[in-house]
This record gives C-alpha cells, structure tokens and sequence, in this order.
C-alpha cells in the first residue's frame, strides 16, 4: 500500500500542485483511506517533504568515472533525464514557487533536498581536486551552481530541447567555469 501511496501523492502533486494537493485526495487515487495516509504521515508538508527528499537524492547521482569529464557529462545526461520527465518537469517548478510563498515548507525541503544533493555533487569537485584536474583551491560552492544551474535553466525554465551535442557543449562550459 505504501508504494500505492507514493505513486498516487506524485501523479496527485503532478497534477494539481502543492496548494491544491489534500491527503484525502492521495487517498482516493490510490483507492486506499485517509488513515492509511496518516498511519504513514502526519502532514500533507511531512508527506511532501519525506517523498520528495529521497525522490530528488536518489534522481541523480554523482559517479567516478576517472575522470572530471566523463563525472560531468554523466551528472549531466542524469540530470538531463530527470528534468526531462513529464511529472517532475510539473512538479519542481510548482514546488519552487511554493517555497518562495512558504518559508515553512522551504525551511523543511533545504535539509532534505539541497544540503544532500549538493554534497552528492560535490564529489565530482572533489574527486577531479584530488586527480589534480581541478586546482587545490577551486571553489566547490560555485561550482555546484555551474554543474545544476544550466541545466536547469534549458529544462525547467526555457524549455529547449537538449541532445548529445548540447551534452557536451555544457560539459566543456562547465569543465572551462570550474577551471578559470
């Protein structure tokens, strides 16, 4: 039933945002009752927070490859393939306008979403400074905005179409930023 609930609290998220979502609703979709919801969560912010957390975490994860390019390129291409399906392409943009209405909200997502996945990505930064492909003194933290930002721009934001070739135009961008 817990996997019925899941499916059912993103299709319903998808669908009709985080203002509009009810737990009663999540219910219905996944033909189960209220109690079945709150037996697992004691809030439609605990629900949202708790499924997405570990949903955006596990989305996209940074590989050693051996190399600074080929780490790039992947989180690219993974993170690429995230943004790109038609669920969460409804859902984060929703979820990052809540969050500038909800500070209570965004203060519960921060711990659970930004703080892992930055570290998730960091050790890309890491691994390419220890390989001696990045200088000693890169600096980590706008780096990380380097890796997400552009493709987060083209996806979420403007909406344009990626492929191979723009893979690794941004890879090359990012590797040059993370360099200068």
């Amino acid at each position: 039933m817990t996997r019925a609930l899941e499916v059912a609290f993103f299709e319903e998220l998808g669908a009709v945002g985080y203002g509009r979502l009810s737990i009663e609703a999540v219910a219905r979709r996944a033909g189960a009752g209220k109690a079945a919801v709150y037996r697992r969560w004691p809030s439609k912010q605990a629900m949202t927070v708790e499924l997405v957390s570990r949903a955006a975490v596990t989305a996209v994860r940074a590989h050693d490859t051996g190399n600074l390019h080929d780490d790039v390129a992947r989180f690219v291409r993974d993170t690429m393939t995230a943004l790109s399906d038609p669920l969460v392409s409804r859902i984060i943009p929703d979820l990052l306008a809540e969050t500038a209405r909800n500070g209570e909200l965004a203060a519960a997502l921060v711990p659970g979403i930004r703080t892992p996945r930055r570290e998730n990505a960091a050790r890309i930064l890491h691994q390419a400074v220890e390989r001696g492909e990045l200088p000693t003194d890169t600096d980590v933290e706008l780096g990380l905005d380097f890796l997400a930002s552009p493709i987060y721009w083209r996806l979420a934001v403007v909406r344009n179409p990626v492929d191979d070739v723009y893979v690794e135009r941004v890879t090359a961008k990012i590797i040059a930023a993370l360099k200068a």
